[in-house]
């Protein structure tokens, strides 16, 4: 006993059968048999379940007749045995089991007595413990009494692995799903990605579009019913080998055992779209949900988990970008795009404060004449490594990051700063500063007394400045953007509506705020004498500002015909490369010394139409 107990003490999961072996082989040297066995009891599959036998058998039968058997085909003894909480003797002369029969061949005996010695726990069986004696044996009740103790050591031991069985798999498995885990992914990838594998390792990162729509109609439960029956039919038509882990919500990774190239994953990813856009019954309903799916690619030794996972998510967050339902490989193109995007996130918040950050100023001139009639305040960053990034590197990355409102105090405030030094050497006198304005700062409920404290501290005047906000601002929050606009109002500050065309509102919702002028977007004036389409549209923009009273700025020309098409539908003010590029404060004072920048547009001596005042 004493010998078992230490044997079995330190016994997991991973040495159970070799240290069973081991303890089977004391056991048959001992009490002097011929073949001894560990089987247990799976109640849930209403199986028994071989463990260990000793001495093995040569060659076993494919498949094993004895490794699994289920009660309910069993002979009598086992089906006895399956709530038997005593040894059972079959002696010489009882009629043996077909079971016992099976063994007795196996093992390669003759006439047989067995003595099998249930494993008890909490007072049912969960096993049983046999010995086989060729010939006849009797076993007396110290014996038995002995083997008893030995079988209980057996059930502490099956119940101890199978209860750090169950917290393994509580720690490497979702608990609504079934499915890998977070901890599971990650540890099958890092030995998918090791030196040596095959690969590519091709990665598919899943995020169901709009479930929250489901949960909110249907309620939570059935969302949560949604998902198993997603990944019931998800583990059932992919390979067993393949690794599907739920990350938690809707999201869902698969990592397939076959590699493959970037074609083959593509087509997969397609396939995997068809099958979970298969409908689900939830209740009395009948749902379906479309998946965004990114693809990224492996290869073992070079390549991270964490590396593969980020380009996945890359890719998802690109295929959710673009209406959702869709599917998109991660390509050099995109890691040069986000590792731009991370470098951004990680390094902008000292930009706002090392002094990194200029601007540039685009000069909006009268096309008739030339003369200079505002500046656009651009801001630039000067990057430690990647040099002077433009504002659309960086602007979309701050108001991700909640960074947008502090980058457009200092545009504000800087601009503002340079216009009064410009006014104080007596440059700028009859020029408006255009800033931008985010949507973060306008529906910010300071906005209007940070604006006024500015104008106060340089001595400006509202109506030298403009700030523009793009269509999406007004869309967004018509009425905290109304509010806002008439607090700027009552200081004189010019608003105009930046990018304007590219359908995200209409004329009508202008009406309703005090709004002074309104800038075509340059995709729609870069175009102005290739397109009608175009030319149609920058011609009604203009006519309908005319009617409300706006003024109109053309933005983008970039070729005389765009400017002279421009001054011919009566918008007379433009700014775009033509005119002048974004320059640096230093460079853009000799344009306003100048107070013109010279056109020679050849245009007719009079024109008629809107004036940008």
């Amino acid at each position: 006993m004493t010998q078992v107990a230490s044997e079995l003490m330190g016994v997991d999961a991973t040495t159970l059968v070799p240290a069973s072996e081991r303890v089977l082989a004391d056991l048959v040297d001992h009490f002097d048999v011929d073949f001894a066995y560990l089987r247990h009891t799976d109640r849930k599959r209403g199986v028994t379940v071989l463990v260990a036998e000793w001495p093995r058998r040569i060659d076993p039968p494919t498949p094993d007749p004895l490794r699994v058997v289920a009660f309910a085909d069993a002979d009598s003894l086992f089906r006895e045995l399956e709530e038997a909480t005593e040894p059972i003797i079959i002696r010489r002369g009882d009629t043996v089991p077909d079971y016992q029969e099976t063994i007795r061949r196996s093992a390669g005996l003759e006439s047989v007595v067995t003595a099998c010695v249930p494993l008890v726990s909490r007072g049912r069986s969960s096993g049983v413990l046999g010995f086989i004696k060729r010939g006849n044996r009797d076993w007396s009740p110290g014996e038995l009494n002995v083997l008893k103790a030995i079988a209980a050591l057996f059930a502490q031991l099956q119940a101890r692995v199978e209860a750090e069985e169950r917290l393994r798999y509580i720690a490497s498995h979702d608990d609504l799903t079934g499915l890998a885990n977070r901890r599971a992914l990650l540890e099958h990838m890092e030995s998918r990605l090791r030196a040596g594998e095959q690969g590519p390792v091709v990665t598919f990162f899943l995020d169901l579009d709009r479930l929250k729509a489901l949960n909110d109609f249907l309620g939570h439960s059935a969302g949560d019913t949604f998902i198993r029956s997603l990944s019931t039919r998800l583990m059932e038509n992919l390979d067993s080998d393949d690794m599907i882990a739920r990350l938690g919500g809707d999201e869902f990774v698969i990592v397939p055992a076959k590699t493959m190239d970037a074609v083959e994953a593509e087509l997969e990813a397609s396939r995997l779209q068809q099958l979970i856009s298969q409908r689900v019954s939830v209740g009395t309903e009948s749902v379906s949900r479309g998946v965004s799916v990114g693809v990224a690619l492996g290869v073992p030794g070079e390549t991270s988990v964490s590396d593969v996972l980020r380009r996945a998510d890359h890719a998802l967050l690109a295929a959710k970008s673009g209406g959702g339902n869709g599917v998109v490989v991660f390509t050099d193109a995109m890691r040069a795009q986000f590792e731009l995007q991370d470098d951004v996130e990680l390094n902008l918040r000292t930009a706002v404060s090392d002094n990194s950050l200029v601007l540039h100023y685009q000069p909006e001139v009268d096309l008739r004449t030339g003369r200079i009639v505002a500046l656009e305040a651009l801001v630039r960053w000067e990057h430690p490594t990647r040099g002077l990034l433009p504002p659309g590197a960086f602007v979309a990355v701050a108001e991700a990051t909640n960074l947008a409102g502090e980058l457009g105090r200092w545009v504000i405030r800087s601009a503002c700063a340079q216009f009064a030094e410009w006014r104080r050497r007596g440059l700028a006198a009859n020029v408006v500063i255009r800033i931008n304005v985010s949507p973060v700062q306008l529906v910010s409920l300071d906005f209007v007394e940070r604006i006024e404290e500015v104008l106060r501290t340089y001595q400006i005047d509202g109506s030298s400045v403009c700030l523009e906000i793009t269509e999406h601002v007004v869309v967004q929050d018509l009425m905290r953007t109304r509010l806002t606009l008439r607090g700027l109002k009552r200081m004189g500050v010019q608003i105009a509506i930046d990018d304007f065309g590219t359908g995200y509102s209409s004329l009508s919702h202008l009406k309703a705020l005090p709004v002074d002028a309104v800038k075509i977007d340059r995709g729609f004036v870069q175009r102005l004498g290739d397109s009608n389409d175009d030319l149609a549209i920058v011609k009604s923009i203009i006519g309908l500002a005319g009617s409300f009273g706006l003024g109109v700025v053309g933005e983008g020309v970039e070729t005389p015909m765009a400017a002279r098409t421009l001054v011919g539908l009566g918008c007379y003010r433009a700014q775009g490369f033509l005119i002048a590029r974004p320059l640096p404060a230093a460079e853009v004072e000799e344009h306003l010394r100048q107070g013109r920048i010279p056109l020679d547009l050849d245009l007719p001596r009079a024109g008629r139409g809107v004036a940008s005042s």
